[in-house]
């Protein structure tokens, strides 16, 4: 199967494109005006990952500590009843538990979204394979994460080029074949501060086409980071609703529209392309957020397609 992929650059033209046609007016007429269409995901029968699951994270390049410990605050808060802390609403939490539709009805019975826990984290600060990957040496380095039960996750620091990195994705998700030994799913998201922040940290920068209009201010301060958190959960989100290639998508399987990637831009109510929507403002950092995670973490984490009305749904 081949892998799937954000498609933030070509979200981006598209919002160039419509927003130059439309009349300058108010967000009103600009948000009846684009209102997005219902996207129904059909479900192609497969299976979807089921009980416990560990994300393993494989550091590839140069990451500190504080960008280290933002990402796994973030995987601690999918499952916040194993972390043994509470998160205020609108929760990260909350956010995960919309997966719950999906498995109810692919399963038709009550069967929750899988149980996360953050597993092992794999350092390899040397750059082992060169600071220019292929899409084989990725899932390469997925393999050093576990074989069974897994989701391996490699975060590329900014210095790492990816082949289609910038051009045409800002991650991917796929999985392991069929083996003896098990099988894992594995997600690849790279570090776009210094090389495409435009479009792959949309919206904690500007982005590269249509108007400049001021960026958001990054929940934890890291706009490389805060932006692969937002690509990082719309890929969790395609690995557990499609994890093999034959679970929900809409369109071409080779490049599907899957349950997060189907709402990219959309963040908050009332959005439209190039306005993420109505979120909220932390009165001390002034950073935009939707969700509240561990350790008092605010993340933006994209809409999801509620599969019983097929629109966007978002926490705030």
């Amino acid at each position: 199967m081949a892998p799937s992929s954000l498609f933030l650059v070509l979200f981006l033209v598209s919002v160039s494109s419509l927003l130059f046609q439309c009349t300058v007016g108010g967000r009103r007429g600009l948000t009846a005006l684009l209102q997005p269409q219902p996207t129904k995901l059909s479900y192609h029968k497969g299976q979807l990952l089921t009980g416990p699951i560990s994300i393993n994270l494989i550091w590839y390049g140069n990451f500190v500590p504080a960008q280290r410990s933002i990402v796994s605050d973030f995987v601690n808060s999918l499952s916040p009843k194993l972390t043994h802390k509470t998160s205020s609403s609108p929760s990260v939490g909350a956010w995960w538990s919309a997966m719950d539709k999906y498995y109810q009805k692919a399963y038709l019975t009550h069967l929750p979204a899988i149980r996360i826990t953050l597993g092992r984290q794999i350092m390899d600060r040397s750059f082992s394979l060169g600071k220019r990957l292929t899409s084989d040496q990725l899932v390469r380095l997925a393999s050093h994460g576990g074989k069974r039960r897994a989701i391996n996750v490699v975060l590329t620091s900014e210095e790492v080029r990816v082949d289609g990195f910038c051009m045409n994705r800002c991650g991917t998700h796929g999985s392991s074949p069929k083996s003896k030994n098990g099988r894992y799913t594995y997600i690849w998201v790279g570090n776009s501060a210094t090389q495409c922040p435009g479009q792959c940290a949309w919206p904690f920068h500007q982005p590269i086409y249509g108007p400049q209009v001021a960026p958001l201010v990054a929940p934890n301060g890291d706009v490389g980071v805060d932006g692969m958190i937002i690509n990082l959960a719309s890929l969790l989100v395609g690995t557990v609703t499609n994890p093999f290639g034959n679970g929900y998508f809409q369109g071409d399987k080779e490049a599907p529209l899957e349950a997060a990637s189907a709402c990219t831009g959309v963040y908050g109510k009332g959005a439209y392309p190039g306005y993420a929507g109505d979120l909220l403002v932390d009165s001390i950092t002034g950073g935009s957020y939707n969700a509240n995670g561990d350790n008092g973490r605010k993340f933006l984490l994209p809409a999801v397609v509620d599969p019983t009305t097929s629109a966007c749904s978002t926490l705030v």
